[in-house]
This record gives C-alpha cells, sequence and structure tokens, in this order.
C-alpha cells in the first residue's frame, strides 16, 4: 500500500532557505510534515535520536532528506558520508539541495551516496516546479523502502 504522508528533513543554515523550501512543499504536497535542523552534526543527531531529538514522536524517520552542502559544525559533505556510512540509514533518499554546481561537489556527492544533486533554483516560482517534481518522483513514482529499514 503507497503511503499518503511522507517526512521531509532539510539540512540548512539558512533559516530564509528553509521557510522557502517549506511553503513550496506546502503548495505541492499537502500531506507532508516538513522539519528543519541547521547543520550536518544536526541531522546526524536527528537520525541517531540523540539529545533533543530522543523522542521518536519528535523526530519521525524521515522519507526524504534535502541537505545543503555548506553548514557551519559538520558540513552536508561530511554528513552525507557518515550517513550512509551507518546501514539503517543507506535507504533514506538523501537531495543534495545547494548553491553549487560545481562538479569536484557533484562528483562527490554521488559517490558518497547521494541519491540526486540539485543547484538551487533562483526563484520561488522556480522552487515550487522542483518541488514538485521531487514530489512526483519521490512520492507518486518511486518505490520507497520502509523508513530506517536496512537490507
Amino acid at each position: 500500500m503507497k503511503k499518503t504522508s511522507f517526512t521531509v528533513l532539510m539540512a540548512d543554515d539558512d533559516p530564509e532557505d528553509c521557510m522557502l523550501v517549506a511553503d513550496a512543499f506546502k503548495e505541492v504536497l499537502e500531506k507532508s510534515e516538513f522539519l528543519t535542523v541547521e547543520d550536518g552534526k544536526e541531522l546526524v543527531d536527528y537520525l541517531h535520536r540523540r539529545g533533543r531529538y530522543r523522542k521518536e514522536s519528535s523526530s519521525p524517520c524521515p522519507d526524504l532528506i534535502l541537505l545543503d552542502l555548506n553548514m557551519p559544525r559538520k558540513s552536508g559533505r561530511e554528513a552525507l558520508k557518515e550517513i550512509r556510512g551507518h546501514p539503517p540509514f543507506k535507504t533514506i533518499p538523501i537531495v543534495v539541495l545547494t548553491t553549487s554546481s560545481a562538479d569536484e561537489d557533484i562528483t562527490l556527492c554521488y559517490a558518497r551516496g547521494a541519491n540526486t544533486f540539485i543547484t538551487k533554483p533562483m526563484g520561488f516560482p522556480e522552487l515550487v516546479d522542483m518541488v514538485g517534481a521531487l514530489s512526483r518522483y519521490w512520492f507518486e513514482i518511486a518505490q520507497l523502502p520502509s523508513c530506517g529499514k536496512q537490507a
């Protein structure tokens, strides 16, 4: 049976970017929970349910992670490597959503297990289009495993 409600977790240190992406998701995906963390360290803590993320009710397993690359404390590059090194998290789709379009970042992210690499759109209408395409693909077309399950 196909899920009808999804949890999206965005790791980005820019509150305005998080707000814009959250607004875009509200426009295209009615039944979704959009959560944010400020950096890669917080993302890893969230997934491991450490610190303030201990309770499952306040930190549901994400169906999709949106990951910025340039963040303090732990970059998206470092977080991606750590997440993909932990078997229960290998099946969670990770979309790198960043300002970078550098070939070395694209290559590194795919090599470390990113499912998709997207350079952030410049305007809100383009952001809504991108979020709509992501939502259709990941939540309507693709078959997702149960969250946090390992093979």
